[in-house]
């Protein structure tokens, strides 16, 4: 079944694209929803007309994200995480949320819907994808340390142990 997005939906498209999706998923789902309409001949020669007419506000759009999308560039991340020292998993993982909220905080409002990762369990170097516009998407390096101190840290952290005060020899009484 064809159908034309009303609105992006994460996954499957953006806002009017046509997409065939399975019966089941266009009629139980996205059309009740208001997320997508069935795509007859007389809704796609609409869209055409809307689409013509929107063009020059579609590139507006595009052009604005290309802004944005050079606000995020040479941007790295630093993630400190929850980590078992012995193997060096985390305990949880690291999501797009996390990573949209380290952006905020650099001054870069990010939706947490438009980055683009799988779930970090390791510690490591990863790559984050913020998709501003269905054209224009951004390489984010994200590195994933462990909050954990390593074990040499702690060996010299901890205070050596006292050593046994030696006996003083008495002096020998003649």
């Amino acid at each position: 079944m064809e159908v034309i997005l009303k609105e992006d939906v994460v996954g499957l498209g953006y806002k009017d694209d046509v997409v065939t999706v399975k019966n089941g998923y266009g009629r139980n789902f996205l059309i009740p929803t208001g997320k997508a309409i069935i795509a007859t001949e007389a809704a796609k020669k609409i869209l055409a007309e809307n689409l013509r007419q929107r063009a020059h506000k579609i590139a507006a759009i595009k052009k604005e994200a290309e802004e944005r999308a050079q606000k995020y560039q040479g941007v790295r991340l630093s993630i400190t995480a929850h980590t078992n020292v012995a193997t060096g998993s985390l305990y949880g993982s690291v999501t797009g949320a996390e990573i949209a909220e380290e952006l905020t905080k650099l001054g870069l409002e990010t939706d947490r819907k438009l980055v683009y990762i799988k779930a970090i369990k390791e510690i490591g170097n990863y790559t984050a994808i913020v998709r501003l516009h269905k054209e224009v998407a951004v390489e984010i390096p994200v590195e994933v340390l462990s909050d954990a101190p390593k074990a040499e840290e702690k060996k010299e952290e901890a205070p050596a142990p006292a050593e046994a005060p030696a006996e003083e020899e008495a002096p020998a009484e003649a």
